[in-house]
């Protein structure tokens, strides 16, 4: 699954479409070594699909290559980031 991401200031997303449908992660970067995960979509349709799961492996893995921490405010994160002891090196309670 292709995720993209759109940069505007200190703010941002990370976007995965499929069969026309998008689903996203929102983000603020609060320091260059410190981003907030504000909120993830899946719409309806992509619900089931691991869209939202991408997404958040996602966010882990360009967290690591940049160096830096997330804090996951949104409750979609926050819950995956539990389930997934393997991120506690990029995850800042």
């Amino acid at each position: 699954m292709q995720i993209d991401e759109e940069k505007t200031g200190a703010k941002g997303r990370y976007t995965a479409t499929v069969d026309g449908h998008t689903g996203e992660m929102t983000y603020s970067r609060s320091s260059s070594q410190l981003v907030i995960i504000d909120h993830t979509f899946v719409p309806d349709e992509l619900r089931g699909k691991g869209v939202g799961q991408a997404l958040a492996r996602h966010a882990v893995e360009e967290a690591r290559q940049g160096g830096w921490k997330i804090i996951p405010l949104c409750p979609f994160m926050r819950a995956h980031a539990m389930r997934h002891p393997e991120w506690q090196d990029v995850i800042q309670a």
